[in-house]
């Protein structure tokens, strides 16, 4: 099946012609002969499919609950956002409760169940952080580093866990990722951490930065703290949460500027996420509420999640002046490359999954397309 007239992104750019879909996956790209045939796409823009790397819930469920129902449901939720490929995020919480998600997802990837996007790993998002950062994560269940538990996790789910979040300041937090980071991509999160022992954990194998500017230090000139210490490493991505309510626009645009073409965006998403104003939910053991379209603890202003979802956080994100093709990198290739399936999915090239979306009315709408077929 052949595509033409789109405005395709293809090598971090756009591009006016065609692309071909056989047997779930992109065929040619921009060929110079295209079969009369083809479906015309009236000048629509197509981008892969979106990647979100950190949502802990959605419509009502939430990913530690290790409800395979639930799952599936999340699954289709983010489907309908346009995305087509997802890691769910754990919370921090006793070591068997991770286990009976972590097993779960692992489920969901043998079982392919239909109409929904497709789970490329799991964010292991806790339990080794900051009490002073803990921010929503419950401290009742907070470690030191413990390899040798998270290697237990990270083998029972076959190696499913990609990205494992670290407080770098703790002790023992250098050698877990020296260790971790030969089996999974290692980010920081939930830290209190200066930047000499930011740096130290960079330079010992962190390549990702989980919700920039949440739940660690802001930039100080005397002291830098740990934004500086992953900017000046061409090898960290950074994670930024474009739900509008997290982070001002224009700290958005300064790490777009900062961080350049390694930006990730993220919903962090709770399951509020497509619920109704006043929604109440547990959260990792703590009751948040949906006030004004984010996620609090009851009874606090601590921000908890979003109730945000990740074609919303692209929107807002066009919408502040980012230009466009570092917007759809950071939706699309750059998480891919945090799993490590950035050969699979993540950009419209040959012999790659067919997983895409046509955008019209300035991405005001869109159809989805998961391995070729629309949804």
């Amino acid at each position: 099946m052949f595509y033409t007239n789109a405005r395709i992104f293809v090598n971090n750019e756009f591009k006016l012609g065609a692309f071909e879909v056989v047997d779930g996956k992109f065929g040619a790209i921009l060929p110079e002969n295209v079969p009369a045939d083809a479906i015309d796409l009236g000048g629509a823009t197509v981008i892969p499919g979106l990647i979100e790397v950190h949502s802990h819930g959605a419509a009502g469920y939430d990913f530690s609950d290790g409800s395979y129902e639930g799952l599936v449901e999340m699954a289709k939720f983010y489907l309908s956002c346009g995305v087509t490929s997802f890691a769910p995020a754990s919370m921090t919480l006793p070591y068997d409760v991770l286990d009976k998600a972590f097993a779960t997802a692992k489920r969901i990837v043998e079982e392919q169940p239909a109409g929904c996007a497709k789970l490329r790993g799991i964010q292991m998002e806790g339990p080794y952080f900051s009490y002073a950062k803990r921010g929503a994560q419950n401290a009742d269940y907070l470690k030191a580093p413990d390899f040798e538990g998270f290697k237990k996790l990270y083998e029972d789910c076959d190696g499913l866990v990609r990205i494992v979040d670290i407080a770098p300041e703790l002790p023992g937090a250098a050698e877990f990722v020296e260790q971790a980071s030969k089996l999974c991509t290692v980010s920081i999160a939930h830290t209190d951490s200066d930047y000499d022992h930011a740096k130290a954990a960079v330079d010992a194998g962190i390549t990702h930065l989980t919700h920039l500017y949440n739940a660690m230090p802001g930039i100080h000139h005397r002291t830098p703290g740990v934004i500086p210490a992953c900017v000046e490493n061409p090898n960290v991505r950074a994670e930024i949460i474009a739900d509008g309510f997290h982070i001002h626009p224009a700290s958005v645009r300064l790490a777009f500027t900062m961080f350049k073409n390694r930006m990730i965006l993220v919903s962090d998403s709770g399951r509020c996420a497509g619920k109704d104003e006043g929604y109440q939910f547990d959260l990792g053991g703590q009751m948040a509420e949906l006030r004004g379209g984010v996620a609090k603890l009851v009874g606090t202003n601590t921000i908890a999640c979003s109730g945000s979802n990740m074609w919303a956080c692209l929107l807002n994100t066009l919408s502040w002046g980012i230009p466009e093709e570092e917007v759809i990198l950071a939706a699309t290739y750059n998480p891919a490359c945090a799993l490590g399936v950035q050969d699979v999915v993540g950009s419209i090239e040959t012999g790659k999954v067919a997983d895409f979306v046509v955008c019209t009315d300035g991405y005001q709408s869109k159809r989805v397309f998961l391995a070729g077929q629309e949804i």
